[in-house]
């Protein structure tokens, strides 16, 4: 059996546009607003969502997050951890790379080439990395280079600008590290200076740190620099502290708190941006839905004098405004999405990564302001054909 109301449905389509194209003038402005509303919508969105990323990706360049360390603190305790911890750590995150540094730190006098007398410094040996951290021959973010000649002649070493000035020390000079009756001579392959410890440390291999401490497969602890939200990161600490029942797991507060105190401060006044622009434009398009409802009194009358249902009218009028809610959504979310790239780029210096769900979330949320903005067309439920017909 046919559908009896498919008959209806081409003039149900042909009537929606001729309202679409009745006044062109006041179909400009409506599109206007609901483009415009789905513009700023669509970047704020976008902003938001990549926040999180730029974010911990900003936070990641300042180091670790997570500290990995002896539990017993005593005075007779050891206070290093085996290295076999090192290779139990995971190393990726909600599918992004987990940067893991095992250190063992070790007191050593320093001899420079041109100087008998040793100066006692901090050596650091380290394996693995942080993203912020030398690998290779590249140097990470945050690390200013001063000099450096790599070489292959001797183990390398970096040195921390302030030692190298108490050393007079400079790239390519060799270096010479005693502890205990130990000795081992690296040559210093780049000067560097990161403002923090490192500047006062001399930074070697992992293992010709052990040979110097005579600590073999021992480390002091294991930093960690784990991508994500907080609670992502809290839930990445939990299950270390589950699978390393051992070991003492914490985070650097001052990182996770302040990146989360950030995130929801940025995230709470762009959400309220996209409600208050979401009203200003819902109450513009009901400001123009207003005017409509005033001039389409007769065609109303017309409509329900010849058999129309007030249902049936009202949604001819909704899907008008669904329509418009649609191709300015459609058109205002794609502006919106670039319009982000840039305001990335000038917030965070870095430009926004389009996001695929901002698109449709857009769209959406215009076509239910188009729809909120037509509730003035309700008045036209109780226009009477009498009344219209007599110029009431």
């Amino acid at each position: 059996m046919s559908n009896p109301r498919h008959p209806s449905r081409p003039m149900f389509w042909r009537i929606i546009r001729r309202l679409l194209t009745a006044n062109r003038g006041r179909l400009f402005v409506i599109l206007l607003a609901l483009g415009a509303g789905a513009a700023v919508t669509a970047a704020l969105l976008n902003v938001k969502i990549d926040a999180n990323r730029r974010l911990t990706t900003e936070f990641r360049a300042l180091g670790a997050n997570v500290i990995v360390a002896p539990r017993n603190r005593s005075a007779e305790a050891d206070h290093t951890l085996d290295q076999s911890v090192f290779q139990q750590i995971p190393s990726s995150l909600d599918r992004q790379h987990v940067g893991v540094l095992a250190i063992l730190y070790v007191t050593a006098d320093a001899f420079a080439p041109a100087s008998k007398k040793p100066t006692q410094i901090v050596v650091a040996g380290q394996q693995g990395d942080l993203g912020a951290e030398i690998t290779g021959a590249g140097f990470g973010k945050g690390i200013d280079f001063i000099g450096g000649s790599f070489s292959n002649a001797k183990p390398s070493c970096w040195l921390g600008a302030t030692a190298a000035g108490h050393l007079r020390v400079k790239a390519s000079d060799l270096l010479r590290l005693q502890s205990g009756g130990r000795e081992e001579i690296c040559r210093v392959d780049l000067v560097r200076s990161v403002g923090g410890p490192e500047d006062d440390q001399v930074t070697l291999e992992l293992g010709l740190a052990q040979r110097l401490a005579a600590s073999p497969g021992r480390i002091s602890l294991i930093q960690i620099s784990a991508p994500g939200t907080p609670r992502s990161i809290d839930n990445y600490i939990a299950a270390l502290q589950g699978q390393l029942p051992g070991v003492d797991v914490r985070p650097i507060r001052q990182f996770t708190e302040a990146e989360g105190k950030i995130y929801n401060r940025i995230s709470d006044l762009l959400t309220a941006t996209v409600a208050v622009v979401l009203i200003l434009t819902t109450l513009c398009v009901m400001a123009a839905m207003t005017n409509v409802a005033m001039e389409r009194k007769n065609d109303v009358g017309l409509m329900k004098a010849i058999g129309g249902t007030t249902g049936r009218v009202l949604r001819l009028f909704l899907a008008e405004a669904a329509v418009l809610g649609l191709i300015g959504g459609i058109l205002g979310a794609a502006a919106g999405i670039l319009i982000s790239i840039g305001l990335g780029k000038a917030v965070f210096g870095v430009a926004a990564q389009p996001r695929l769900i901002v698109y449709p979330v857009a769209v959406t949320l215009t076509i239910l302001v188009a729809l909120a903005g037509a509730y003035p067309l309700r008045r036209l439920a109780s226009i009477r054909p009498a009344s219209v017909f007599r110029g009431e």
